[in-house]
């Protein structure tokens, strides 16, 4: 293995400690930014050549090569083991000098290792968003093909993890929707500033070369050029943005698994997972585990870890850059990766779930579910709300003295609590009628929840 030069080396008289160049080297994870760092050199190759900084002849030398480099790094894996380097950007400079000489050295001019990591960074992170919001759109896809296969399935809904009222799974599967098209949209909006270009910032202070950074952004796809070169430097904002938009993403798709975990159990016994996304117990020959969502749970610890991380190490950072910035790439990289791959994981599970719509059902038509119900009648019957709650309270603990649902009470023993309570009564507690009267927009109503399915296939 040949080693690379570094690119800081004239200052020192004497060699760096193995031991801490270890500890100081990124090579082993921010090559994941080669496909990047070379995109941007060329770039800069050319804002160089624009300014008359580089001849016609060496900025193509440095851009074949360059090329060069990206091709042998695409296909060889073992490109990246047969030299040894501080990072990413060191590496590809000693392979560009390997192949042209003191050409290749001449393309520095004019930028730092501070610009070229933070244009490095957005440029990867623009990337990493696009993947982001695709992968996002089959899990959503995912929830609406359950939705609209199973448009008659009803569902006891929670407050406190306690029945509530009874709603239909496809609304139930629309909340997850919505939810990860705002993580969409926020991918979007991060995405936005994002795409700026830090590049000709150099070190902190700008460069004193005339580079056409507008120029420069145009050819990498940037929206604009950053206003500041001491904050360009310095800032990983839209690395915890990033971060953030992976934590929400993560905390919709835990919530999912945890309820698809529930669901499956035999106490509730709504779901059933195939066995393409379960396992089994080495000692208990009937289990059946949810370890795909239970994973996916698990992973979202992980990410908001990340952030944390990141905020923590920023917070009380002296401008411009600090060598502890180095520690942003290793969190953004692993959320993006842990993210993505809970996405898929989420719509494959969505894609092998069968659901016991008797069971379901039984549960939606029981523990009282209606009660609400039955206090929005007296409200409609002219009853204050707060007078018709606690009427049906009372009646409530009629019921569950007795044993019975509301609707197995007669006329007259209703009629008992409140004479307002007509014989309509019994058609208005029924679990058809309960969920078609929640026909505000929104609401879980079955007319409500087709045109919702509608808006939603729509909008992917």
């Amino acid at each position: 293995m040949t080693k690379g030069k570094n690119l800081w080396g004239g200052r020192f008289t004497s060699g760096v400690d193995p031991s801490f160049a270890e500890f100081n080297n990124s090579f082993t994870f921010d090559r994941r930014l080669f496909a990047v760092d070379v995109r941007g050199s060329v770039a800069h190759c050319n804002g160089l050549l624009a300014a008359g900084v580089l001849s016609g002849d060496e900025a193509d030398k440095i851009k074949v090569a360059l090329e060069t480099i990206l091709e042998r790094g695409r296909v060889g894996a073992g490109y990246f083991d047969e030299m040894e380097s501080e990072d990413i950007h060191s590496f590809v400079e000693a392979r560009l000098v390997e192949l042209i000489g003191d050409a290749g050295r001449r393309l520095h001019t004019g930028r730092s290792r501070n610009d070229q990591v933070a244009t490095d960074l957005r440029l990867w992170l623009r990337e990493a968003i696009d993947q982001l919001l695709r992968e996002v759109r089959p899990t959503q896809e995912a929830l609406l093909n359950f939705a609209e296969t199973k448009p008659g399935a009803v569902l006891p809904g929670y407050t406190h993890l306690q029945r509530a009222q009874p709603i239909l799974f496809a609304h139930w599967c629309l909340a997850y929707f919505e939810m990860l098209a705002r993580d969409r949209d926020r991918l979007a909006q991060t995405r936005t500033r994002v795409n700026v270009l830090p590049l000709g910032s150099a070190a902190l202070a700008g460069t004193s070369f005339p580079i056409d950074r507008e120029a420069v952004a145009h050819e990498l796809g940037f929206d604009g050029i950053s206003r500041n070169s001491v904050d360009a430097v310095s800032d990983r904002d839209f690395c915890v943005e990033f971060l953030s938009d992976c934590s929400l993403i993560m905390v919709h798709l835990s919530r999912l698994a945890e309820e698809v975990i529930l669901y499956s159990t035999s106490e509730f016994g709504f779901f059933e997972l195939s066995d393409a996304v379960a396992t089994g117990s080495s000692l208990m020959p009937q289990k059946k585990n949810p370890d795909s969502m239970e994973l996916v749970r698990g992973k979202a610890g992980r990410v908001f870890g990340h952030v944390v991380s990141l905020l923590t190490m920023l917070k009380g950072l002296p401008l411009a850059y600090n060598k502890d910035m180095q520690e942003d790439k290793q969190a953004i990289f692993d959320a993006f990766d842990t993210t993505q791959a809970c996405l898929k994981v989420a719509a494959l599970v969505l894609r092998n779930v069968k659901l016991n719509e008797e069971r379901m059902r039984a549960a939606a038509s029981q523990g009282m579910m209606n009660a609400t119900e039955l206090a929005d009648y007296l409200v409609r019957k002219g009853v204050p709300f707060r007078e018709a709650h606690e009427t049906v309270g009372r009646i409530i603990v009629t019921a569950m003295e007795r044993g019975v649902e509301l609707d197995d009470l007669s006329l007259d023993e209703l009629r008992s609590w409140s004479t307002e309570i007509e014989d309509d009564v019994f058609d208005a507690l029924t679990l058809e009628k309960t969920l078609a009267s929640k026909s505000v927009v929104g609401g879980t109503a079955p007319q409500r929840v087709a045109e919702a399915l509608r808006a939603a296939r729509e909008l992917l």
